[in-house]
């Protein structure tokens, strides 16, 4: 079909265009988002053991699910289904502690969509458009304009308000969100290959030879798993992928090869929507390793990180239980309660110890004489005397015995616990031989 430069939408267009306000409208207003957020996470070893990947904590009191959510919030689409299905209780229940602001008086919410076998009582979700497709009859209740599609386990700050205006403006189909990144990295994506004009001309997922983009062939356009859709294409795409046998049911595996060459599909750079990227490269992380992971939230502690948390124009909601105040004690010279570098988060006590280059999430307490140092610490963790933790990640409720060194011996802590192929630890509470697999 012809791109034409007539747009239903073009006043709303032109004042996303004239203005770098947050693009709230008829758009976004008429929008229904819909989280993928059923996932394990299976690189993230024992840290999933009892969580769901989007319900991992991450930058000292968030979840990864919260950057997806805050951005929905803050885009201005406040219709949100959240589709659950991996040992999903403790996202549940931080979304129920969390997210219950939203006014549904105002058709405003967040709704929680659980896996409950809809198609027959032998089938769960079966792949990510399936998961969409089995509850079609939630969207169809609301009546929206537009869907948008998205996976809730990544990192980054995204107006989508901005991706719906160039949605409207292109009389899309179907809108993809990319980023652009090196030829030899696209590998592990699903690869889009665009013609002048952004117009979507071929796609291959995980491709040995990603197509470049145009004039830049040494970059590639990757897919975020970020979608958006016109409301009844989107539909009748997932009605007939249920009908074709052999499908996987995945919009990478399935819907966007079979819609590229017969409808009208766009690419949406990355960088037109991302949020306080003014001094820095668009910021995007998949922190789906123990390494990648780890990194992300090191990032955190520089001086000035690429992913600014303290912007109050772009705030990151979440569930904030209701602590005192970090404490640091004792002022000996061989005894200094100090954190440098660090986030601390409330309800931790530093009791004459040294954290550096580190994060403690809520209620960690460090006794006298330890040290922790480039480590992640989840919440509830109590540090004995004496101990040293380098490079690690702790999960909740680990107690350290008084004296445990970690992270200084790779070969000794790998018969104990995971260690990654960078050489960051991974601490659970099972691995130190404490307390019961509960939700966390």
């Amino acid at each position: 079909m012809p791109l034409t430069t007539t747009c239903p939408h073009q006043p709303y267009c032109e004042m996303r265009e004239q203005t770098d306000m947050r693009f709230i409208s008829h758009l976004t207003r008429n929008t229904f988002a819909i989280i993928l957020a059923g996932g394990r996470g299976t690189r993230l070893k024992q840290l999933t053991d009892f969580r769901s990947k989007p319900a991992v904590p991450f930058a000292g009191k968030f979840r990864i699910l919260d950057f997806t959510l805050s951005n929905c919030v803050n885009s201005g689409i406040r219709k949100i289904g959240v589709a659950t299905q991996y040992k999903a209780h403790s996202l549940i229940r931080h979304i129920q502690r969390g997210w219950s602001f939203l006014d549904g008086r105002f058709d405003e919410f967040i709704q929680l969509l659980p896996a409950q076998q809809q198609i027959d009582e032998n089938q769960w979700y079966q792949g990510t458009a399936d998961a969409v497709y089995q509850n079609l009859h939630v969207l169809r209740r609301y009546a929206p304009e537009h869907i948008l599609v998205v996976a809730g386990d990544h990192i980054y700050k995204m107006d989508y308000g901005r991706m719906l205006a160039f949605h409207a403006k292109h009389q899309a189909d179907m809108t993809v969100a990319c980023i652009d990144v090196p030829l030899d990295e696209a590998r592990e994506f699903g690869v889009m290959g665009v013609d002048e004009h952004e117009r979507v001309i071929d796609f291959v997922e995980k491709p040995q030879n990603p197509p470049p983009i145009p004039g830049q062939p040494e970059r590639a356009l990757a897919s975020m798993g970020i979608y958006i859709f016109n409301a009844k294409f989107l539909f009748e795409q997932l009605e007939r992928d249920a009908m074709t046998a052999g499908s996987s049911r995945d919009f990478g595996k399935d819907i966007i090869p079979y819609i590229v060459s017969r409808y009208r599909v766009f690419a949406h750079r990355f960088a037109e929507s991302c949020v306080g990227s003014d001094h820095h490269k668009p910021y995007w992380r998949d922190v789906g390793t123990i390494d990648a992971y780890w990194e992300a939230n090191m990032e955190m502690t520089k001086v000035t990180p690429e992913l600014n948390l303290y912007d109050k124009d772009w705030p990151i909601w979440t569930y904030q239980e209701q602590l005192p105040p970090a404490k640091f004690v004792f002022d000996d010279d061989d005894r200094r309660g100090t954190a440098v570098d660090s986030l601390i988060a409330g309800g931790c006590i530093i009791s004459g110890a040294t954290v550096k280059s580190s994060l403690l999430f809520s209620s960690v307490n460090v006794h006298s004489w330890a040290t922790v140092e480039d480590s992640v610490i989840l919440p509830g963790v109590d540090i004995g005397r004496h101990a040293v933790l380098k490079r690690c990640v702790v999960d909740k409720q680990c107690r350290i015995p008084e004296g445990m060194v970690i992270g200084v011996n790779p070969e000794e802590d790998r018969k104990r616990f995971h260690v990654s192929p960078k050489g960051i630890t991974l601490v659970t509470a099972e691995m130190l031989g404490q307390g019961a697999a509960t939700p966390r």
